[in-house]
């Protein structure tokens, strides 16, 4: 029995705890719950169990900004033990500290650092302590620092990073702290970390019916009581009455509640319409507002089934869909906002509408791109379960750390809009076993006690193995992914008329036979092509073999100086290749007409193509030595005609409807001059494209993607070089050796031209031009002023850019 007098001890404590909070709060209006925590830092590489001391010596460390991948900085050669999957780049160990200030004044509150994804095995230490591990590399983390620091203080964070083993992956990884970190201040009494899920139950009658639940938590060491106030926004107005709950919570107790909200009127997240809402949930304790938390959402439908295939708010979808891989090209894995914004800016100008995260969770910008834009995902948690594909691969941890990095996953994602599906893998190797069906129920079913609004698919194939095989592991899925086994989808659905289907994976040169089957069957959702852009790792994959190149598959041998992925339609530097052009064209209506030149065979024999290769197709009519020999003109066409012209003289028209698969082939003899091709509709001419002859190359043009950008030491500009001729027409076959100088506020983060048998350093201030084209990327620093590019080259005339660097207001 509780005596008056012990009664007394717990109000007294409990008052004194909510005064310790109200001070707090008062002595720290300015204090943001979540502050970015990348600048600053010292990195070293190799490994030393003194490297996470308080006392250590580290003057003569490295001084960096994260996020950072030391693999990228260093050279890709042939017998790294990272192999063609790595890209043949090092990776090793390495280690990460920073000293911080912790005011006195947040004594009282929780303090934790949430780490966005370090590749891989991060052991992290707290003046001194090892406070945890995370062994994948993909995983969002956060561990509670306040038991460890030292208030009034500085204190010494350090982060062991182990990527030694190798081969772990199939792809690129990159190395290091190569996302966001943050810092979290929170009261004791809180909601917690990826603690607030919204979603759409219905929308109907102009009304939104929204549900939200929020986990709170209480970290002192009393009862508490206190009550939950959430609003739900748009902008900065509010959409819906306030909800308020009574929340107990004993001591290191956990509770999730749920509201019911009614939206009048919502504003739809769509593909053309990314409208987004938000979720304000604010801690009331003593009338006081202890803990406040801001969660983005969208309010849209997902409807999914064989009959009527995938519906967003009522209306029917088909998938333009892309697999990408995580690494930004030249700046290696590295997750800028920017960088992964700018990706999902090229994806919609490309014209897809959907994007797989293969094969593992992206970092939290490119889904807050992906919101913000319109674009659907496809997130992945795996590339594999228990049987390996590599020897250090995810296989030897699934067991112990599968349900923890998946729910992490989804807790942390569940929220994005643009999350359409969830996948538990990729081409299981175990995937014929009756056990590889349990797994898949097992992890079926830990996203659905999470998340059970979204389906669950994975990526299965087979290439020497009955396909009907896998219908018992297909019947553990919501949807059905095929990788690159399309063509069996028709007789599938006779034998199994439920069976929803994606396609997962497909060759980019059957883009026509997988939009045809798209088209035609509503059980098909659509088609995702390996790959929307092109990565680092998996070398040599989508490559044509020129005479005298060794022949075969990227796996059959040791490819380098390849060192990436060229199946991608859109290239490392963001150019759209011809088949970008050709596939957006099937699935849009926002391009019409295009024309590329198909390269020549070499005199010394014909190129070869590997599986996931499409011919080399050119925007080029610049073809020395070539005159008066015969050469290929591909025009992709959506008008019922086209027709070409030579220098003003008509060559001749094609039909490019349906039957021709939208694409007519001129084969005419090389004449330099223009060529333009011109889409003919009830035989008037509607909409032409040209194609010039460029003269020697004597100029650099440089654009800019930005004027301004934000002087955070964060922000990047990219800038597009192009070779041109006196006329200002772009050289194709310019190779010419660039040199950028930047002064001012700015610093060059990364270098690139897009060819990927070219080993020259990402990281760098020179790069040779491929197909008359290179990249420079510049990072802001944490101050406002001018970023002024020089590009010089002998022989060239030189160019120059401005960009300006402002604090944001």
């Amino acid at each position: 029995m509780i005596t008056m007098k012990e009664n007394i001890k717990t109000l007294l404590l409990i008052s004194l705890f909510f005064i310790g909070i109200s001070k707090s709060l008062a002595q720290n209006k300015a204090v943001e719950r979540k502050q970015r925590f990348n600048s600053d830092w010292k990195f070293v590489l190799g490994d030393n169990p003194e490297n996470s001391t308080i006392n250590l010596d580290d003057h003569n460390w490295r001084k960096l900004d994260l996020p950072h991948d030391w693999s990228i900085e260093g050279k890709s050669e042939k017998n790294n033990p990272s192999e063609g999957d790595g890209g043949f780049y090092p990776m090793g160990k390495a280690w990460y500290r920073k000293i911080f200030s912790v005011p006195a004044e947040w004594f009282g509150n929780k303090v934790s650092i949430y780490f966005e994804g370090v590749y891989m095995n991060a052991e992290v230490f707290i003046n001194g302590k090892s406070i945890g591990t995370q062994p994948y590399g993909y995983t969002s983390f956060e561990y509670d620092l306040s038991p460890y620091l030292k208030f009034g203080e500085k204190n010494t964070i350090a982060v062991r990073v182990d990527n030694s083993q190798q081969k772990n992956c199939r792809w690129y990884s990159g190395s290091g702290i190569y996302r966001n970190v943050w810092l979290n201040v929170k009261s004791l009494v809180h909601v917690k970390t990826w603690g607030v899920a919204a979603t759409t139950l219905e929308v109907k009658n102009n009304k939104a019916k929204i549900q939200v639940k929020t986990t709170l938590k209480n970290d002192t060491a009393v009862l508490q009581n206190f009550v939950v106030s959430t609003s739900i926004l748009h902008g900065k107005d509010k959409t819906a009455s306030p909800s308020e709950s009574k929340i107990t919570l004993e001591s290191g107790e956990e509770k999730e509640i749920t509201q019911i909200f009614t939206v009048e009127n919502p504003k739809l997240w769509s593909l053309e319409t990314p409208n987004l809402y938000s979720v304000k949930s604010v801690v009331i304790a003593a009338s006081k507002a202890v803990d406040a938390a801001t969660t983005d959402f969208g309010i849209r439908t997902i409807d999914f089934s064989a009959e009527n295939g995938f519906a967003l708010n009522g209306k029917k979808i088909k998938l333009n869909g892309g697999c990408v891989h995580h690494d930004n090209g030249a700046l290696g894995a590295a997750a800028y906002d920017r960088a992964e914004e700018r990706k999902v800016e090229l994806m919609k100008k490309a014209g897809f509408n959907a994007l797989r995260t293969s094969h593992n969770p992206p970092s939290e910008a490119f889904l807050d791109a992906c919101d913000r834009l319109g674009m659907l995902v496809i997130d992945e948690a795996f590339d594999g379960w228990r049987e390996k594909k590599n020897t250090y691969d995810y296989a030897s941890i699934f067991d112990k750390w599968w349900k923890h990095d998946l729910e992490s996953m989804v807790l942390r994602d569940r929220n994005h809009p643009s999350i359409i599906m969830w996948s538990i893998g990729n081409e299981i190797i175990e995937r014929t076993k009756p056990e590889a069906v349990e797994t898949a129920k097992l992890l079926s079913k830990a996203i659905k006690d999470i998340d059970p609004a979204r389906p669950v698919t994975s990526a299965m194939t087979t290439w020497n193995q009955g396909w009907d095989i896998f219908d018992p592991l297909m019947a553990a899925h919501d949807v059905a992914g095929y990788n690159y086994q399309l063509h069996h989808a028709e007789s599938d659905h006779e034998r199994v008329p439920s069976r929803i289907i994606v396609q997962t994976e497909s060759y980019p040169k059957d883009a026509f036979a997988n939009w045809d089957l798209v088209q035609k069957h509503n059980y098909i959702l659509g088609d995702f092509v390996w790959t929307a852009m092109d990565y680092i790792g998996e070398s040599g994959i989508g490559r044509y073999v020129y005479p005298g190149e060794p022949e075969g598959e990227h796996w059959t041998g040791n490819l380098h100086p390849w060192h990436g992925a060229y199946c991608g339609d859109v290239d490392l530097m963001g150019w759209r290749k011809p088949i970008s052009h050709y596939r957006s064209m099937l699935y849009n209506d926002t391009e019409k007409i295009y024309m590329a030149v198909k390269e020549p065979n070499p005199e010394s024999g014909p190129i070869k193509l590997t599986s996931w290769a499409v011919w080399p197709t050119w925007e080029s009519w610049t073809w020395p030595n070539h005159e008066g020999k015969n050469i290929e003109v591909e025009v992709y066409s959506k008008y019922p005609k086209v027709r070409l012209y030579l220098n003003g003289k008509n060559i001749g028209e094609k039909e490019t409807i349906q039957a021709q698969e939208f694409k007519a082939t001129f084969v005419i003899p090389y004449l330099a001059g223009e060529l333009k091709a011109v889409g003919l509709e009830n035989g008037k001419q509607k909409e032409s494209v040209v194609l010039k002859t460029a003269g020697q190359a004597s100029k650099i043009k440089v654009s800019a993607d930005r004027k301004v950008i934000k002087a955070d030491g964060q922000d990047l500009v990219y800038v597009s070089i192009e070779i041109t001729d006196e006329k200002g027409v772009l050289n194709p076959n310019a190779d010419n050796q660039l040199t950028f100088n930047v002064t001012g506020a700015g610093t060059i983060v990364g270098v690139d031209n897009a060819n990927l048998k070219d080993t020259d350093l990402y990281v760098s201030n020179t790069r040779k031009a491929w197909n008359g084209r290179a990249l420079v990327i510049i990072k802001s620093k944490n101050e406002s002023g001018a970023i002024n590019l020089e590009v010089t080259s002998p022989g060239l005339q030189k160019a120059v850019v401005k960009i300006q660097s402002a604090k944001e207001k």
